[in-house]
């Protein structure tokens, strides 16, 4: 198997929206959330931001990759739900989940915010809407909601009566960088590099610094260490305790798109010093895989598998070998492929199984569920490795 070539990644990814393309509409507005690993149904009434914004994302990208006009038409279907029945017109708000179309949760949650602005980069990008007032429109209600300019980042949540957490993250701030990036590529506007880039070197650098080089997830209301918040869960869905191992290589792949729009070398000695550290410190010699959690003195405090943290890292190890040629960056690409292949991937029903204990055995029978998984992250990565290897050979042409 070739997993560094266009036709297994495009086979691959047409495997994966063959899942959902033909269930994932639910025709009383948006999208299905959450499926049993053979594809059936539960729960579905309920709507969550991140999957409804993440599912617009997949589709809208796949539109692009197939020209396929059925895509489009999914995106669309999933933008009129976010603009119409998210977005609360009276408050200006977004509602966080929605039980039968009405709001259930309406925390405002700056992770959340970032997945709108995604969206909206990704249908402007594919031609599926023709201005980016809505983009901007996003951009201010995050200037006046959570940006912190005396810390260069975000803060995180703010309650449905309006007061503003005391939590602050490095997940929502990386996400937000992922976001920034693409509005950039969808307007070109350099106010979106210029703040993913002052995101990606306050948390990759200034914040990693406070914890020998490695991006800790918690901190305090003035971004200092916060050791204990969730030291009692961490498997907490959204905020884990411990140092997250895709976290590291998420921000490898983010710091790598960075130095392809604007060079500097800090980007890429800081990219390979993430995975680098995350491969040592989580890579599972017995099972494989990449385990999910260390704690600050190397010790794993999940060593359960999950889809994305693979994902994300056979991505930025593609990325990287992109920029520096180097062959263990493609050993660790093929590591990551094969395991998944083995493992991790649904070769029955399709798609990717969302969580594995250690020794690879599945954890439940829920192949994905609103707000932990769309297969947002792993269409995402093949969808990357195919730009690279676009950009490799439109290289290798012009040489």
């Amino acid at each position: 198997m070739n997993f560094y070539s266009k036709e297994f990644l495009i086979s691959h990814c047409q495997e994966i929206l063959n899942f959902y393309t033909d269930k994932v509409v639910d025709e009383t507005g948006g999208y299905h959330q959450n499926f049993k690993d053979d594809g059936s149904l539960f729960n579905t009434s309920l709507k969550q931001l991140v999957s409804s914004t993440r599912i617009i994302v997949n589709y809208a990208t796949a539109s692009m990759v197939f020209n396929q006009d059925s895509f489009r038409d999914i995106a669309r279907h999933g933008l009129d739900y976010l603009e119409q029945v998210h977005w609360q017109k009276d408050s200006r708000t977004y509602a966080w989940t929605l039980d039968n179309h009405q709001p259930l949760d309406m925390t405002q949650q700056a992770y959340g915010y970032a997945f709108v602005l995604l969206a909206y980069a990704s249908v402007l990008k594919a031609g599926i809407i023709d201005t980016d007032i809505k983009l901007q429109q996003v951009w201010e209600l995050l200037e006046e909601r959570f940006w912190q300019a005396e810390y260069g980042l975000y803060a995180d949540e703010i309650s449905p009566d309006g007061v503003l957490s005391n939590y602050r993250g490095q997940n929502a701030n990386m996400h937000l960088c992922e976001a920034m990036i693409a509005a950039y590529e969808a307007t070109g506007k350099a106010h979106y590099l210029d703040r993913a880039r002052t995101l990606a070197h306050n948390i990759a650098v200034r914040q990693a610094n406070l914890t020998q080089g490695l991006i800790w997830e918690h901190y305090t209301d003035t971004f200092d260490i916060d050791w204990d918040y969730n030291k009692d869960d961490p498997k907490n869905l959204y905020r884990p305790w411990g140092f997250q191992p895709g976290h590291q290589t998420e921000w490898t792949k983010l710091l790598l798109q960075l130095h392809r729009h604007s060079p500097e070398p800090w980007l890429l000695d800081r990219a390979k010093m993430l995975f680098h550290h995350a491969w040592e410190q989580a890579w599972d010699d017995k099972f494989k895989g990449l385990i999910y959690g260390f704690s600050p003195d190397g010790d794993w405090c999940d060593d359960e598998k999950y889809f994305w943290v693979q994902a994300e890292s056979l991505a930025a190890a593609a990325l990287l070998y992109e920029v520096t040629d180097e062959a263990v960056w493609m050993e660790r690409y093929n590591a990551l492929w094969q395991y998944s292949w083995d493992y991790m991937i649904d070769h029955t029903y399709g798609a990717w199984y969302r969580l594995l204990l250690r020794n690879n055995t599945k954890f439940s029978d829920e192949k994905s569920s609103a707000g932990a998984k769309c297969d947002y992250h792993t269409l995402g990565a093949c969808f990357e490795v195919l730009h690279s290897l676009n950009r490799m050979q439109q290289g290798e042409q012009q040489a």
